[in-house]
């Protein structure tokens, strides 16, 4: 077996792709397609600027396909990824939860459990099923407002899947 440059560009594009196994941005597995195309270009015995030139268009049209495209289709619907802690959820009621390997009592935001302390109070334990107002986040600590039983405010369930 003949040493080719094909090879080295085979190699390239699977530690790219083991690599997205660590990311899961797809951005990585685009860059190791367009290193496996280059790959071909390699083959076909074209020149290492034409192979460069090849492994740039690939990446210019399959990176920005994986990440505005493609993407997109793998995350659920509603969450807004990389937001939380931004002041999107401000104001937003949530109903607590006890974790179930410590009891400790906290909110789901965006399917992230989150410790809370009440504002007012300074209080860290409330009983699960409390309806509360989340108002900002204190490293990753959740303050909260709780919300009278009698108020009539639309509920944000604590789980992944928010009530209407």
């Amino acid at each position: 077996m003949d040493w080719n440059l094909a090879y080295l560009w085979l190699a390239i594009a699977l530690l790219l792709g083991l690599s997205e196994l660590m990311s899961g941005g797809l951005v990585l597995l685009a860059l190791g397609v367009a290193a496996a195309l280059t790959a071909g270009l390699a083959a076909l015995e074209l020149a290492l600027p034409w192979q460069l030139l090849g492994m740039g268009v690939f990446s210019g049209l399959l990176v920005p396909l994986a990440v505005m495209v493609i993407r997109p289709r793998f995350s659920p619907r509603g969450v807004a990824y990389g937001t939380t802690g931004t002041g999107v959820e401000k104001h937003r009621t949530y109903t607590t939860l006890k974790r179930d390997f410590d009891g400790a009592t906290g909110i789901k935001i965006n399917g992230d459990f989150y410790r809370l302390r009440v504002v007012e109070t300074g209080a860290t334990e409330l009983p699960a099923g409390t309806r509360v107002t989340f108002k900002r986040f204190d490293g990753t600590t959740a303050l909260v407002s709780p919300i009278p039983p009698d108020s009539s405010t639309t509920s944000v369930s604590s789980t992944p899947h928010r009530e209407q």
